[in-house]
């Protein structure tokens, strides 16, 4: 049966229960600062014109945002491939939803908000690593916040090492590369070269 209205979909599932709605709130307390402080990583998610797109972030702890106050982030735009797809996506619907991920942690943070980009040159410095400013910082003015029940890590094992995957059985970013354009780009030689490449460029 397929479900095409909101009440079909209400009807199935039921009412939230009080947990669910109570752990939204529209600023960041105190529990979640800390939450996002320990986080060195999140998934970014925007929309635009052209469609959807969801990027991973990441930084050392402490550092991926900075919390300027409680309805107010600043997440630096680290090296990347330079796609822009956020970015892009930022300037024409300024609507973002953030989930940060804390290794170790059942619990993941989940933030939804409006976000504009600024180029200030001394912004970008101070978010500064080894010398390497961002060349914009992403501003995000909170509307909602709330944790993520543990469920879903749990279910899928997420920090046990024994659930780790042996990258051999993986095909490689040059193998995938070098299928998906003819061997024009990637292959081998992409594989070996890049660890010392994104060390370079890291920041």
């Amino acid at each position: 049966m397929k479900i095409t209205t909101v009440a079909e979909i209400e009807a199935l599932y039921g009412v939230p229960g009080e947990t669910s709605l109570a752990k939204e709130i529209d600023f960041i307390s105190p529990e979640y600062r800390r939450m996002i402080e320990a986080a060195p990583f999140a998934a970014l998610a925007t929309s635009g014109p052209e469609g959807l797109d969801c990027t991973p972030r990441g930084d050392r702890a402490g550092h991926l945002v900075r919390i300027v106050d409680d309805r107010t982030l600043m997440m630096p735009d680290r090296r990347g491939n330079n796609r822009m797809d956020s970015l892009k996506n930022i300037i024409r619907d300024p609507r973002v939803a953030l989930m940060f991920l804390i290794p170790g942690s059942g619990n993941a943070l989940r933030l939804n908000g409006q976000a504009s980009i600024d180029a200030d040159p001394d912004l970008c410095q101070s978010f500064a690593v080894d010398g390497a400013a961002p060349r914009s910082v992403i501003v995000i003015k909170v509307e909602a916040v709330y944790f993520q029940c543990a469920r879903a890590i749990v279910r899928s094992n997420l920090w046990s090492v024994d659930a780790q995957i042996d990258a051999a059985l993986l095909p490689t970013a040059g193998q995938i590369l070098a299928t998906l354009s003819g061997n024009r780009v990637g292959g081998e030689t992409y594989d070996k070269e890049w660890p010392e490449r994104a060390a370079k460029s890291m920041w």
